[in-house]
């Protein structure tokens, strides 16, 4: 079955990039300094970026002391995009699926993935290539949508609303049936696989890894009191944090 490219859907990267360009988004907020509070010491390390996209976190791995980075991602706007905004010696972009890093043949120390691993349908064969890429004692930190929203249909309401319109609780529903869920994320369609916690985790220990921390993240007192609107995290997280050594 052919990967969903919706990276290279012109509205679709067209409206992303306009999302991320906001000053105000959760992305933002509570993803990227999640991340960069669970990096490890990147001085002197080899980098994968998995799902690199238009390579911002690639030009921050550098500037944290990075020696290389190599960054994959099966979009050619993304990369262009990060060849153009984000170049660096020391950063090499590689059009590829993070399915087929199995051909890279190459020793990492960090390998990183923000938000692209629930595009993924073999979980498990990217987190083993994973584990053989990486060196002894090696990390492999992954941020993910939160699989309390992995596990929705498209067509779902998420929320249960009170008379206001404001949020009282999330709606879950077949949390435990795994697999892809399609969504509308500006264009229609949008192939997400949903797994469960317990999958993930024992996918990383089956294969190997020590799972080191698992975070997910909410807004601080100083965040609500400027967005309360993201209160509805307290109900349901948007992301989930995994860092696993080798």
């Amino acid at each position: 079955m052919a990967k969903q490219n919706i990276f290279d859907n012109e509205t679709f990267f067209s409206e992303y990039r306009k999302l991320r360009e906001r000053e105000v988004n959760a992305n933002n907020l509570f993803e990227i300094p999640t991340l960069v509070s669970l990096l490890p010491d990147l001085e002197g390390k080899r980098i994968l970026d998995l799902g690199c996209g238009s390579g911002e976190r690639c030009i921050d791995y550098i500037k944290r002391g990075a020696a290389k980075v190599t960054g994959i991602d099966i979009s050619e706007k993304m990369l262009e995009a990060a060849k153009t905004e984000n170049a660096d010696p020391k950063i090499t972009y590689t059009r590829m699926p993070m399915e087929d890093i199995g051909s890279l043949n190459e020793t990492f120390d960090v390998a990183i993935s923000s938000l692209a691993l629930h595009y993924v349908e073999d979980f498990s064969g990217v987190v083993r290539n994973v584990y053989r890429l990486l060196s002894d004692g090696g990390i492999f930190l992954f941020s993910q949508e939160h699989p309390l929203s992995t596990c929705y249909e498209g067509t779902e309401d998420r929320w249960t609303r009170d008379e206001t319109g404001r949020k009282i609780h999330a709606n879950i529903a077949n949390y435990c049936v795994e697999g892809r869920k399609d969504s509308t994320w500006f264009v229609e369609g949008v192939q997400r696989y949903h797994r469960t916690f317990s999958t993930i985790v024992n996918t990383l220990a089956d294969n190997g890894f020590k799972i080191l921390q698992m975070v997910e993240p909410t807004p601080t007192e100083e965040i609500l009191e400027k967005y309360p609107e993201y209160y509805d995290l307290y109900h349901k997280p948007d992301f989930l944090f995994v860092k696993a050594e080798k």
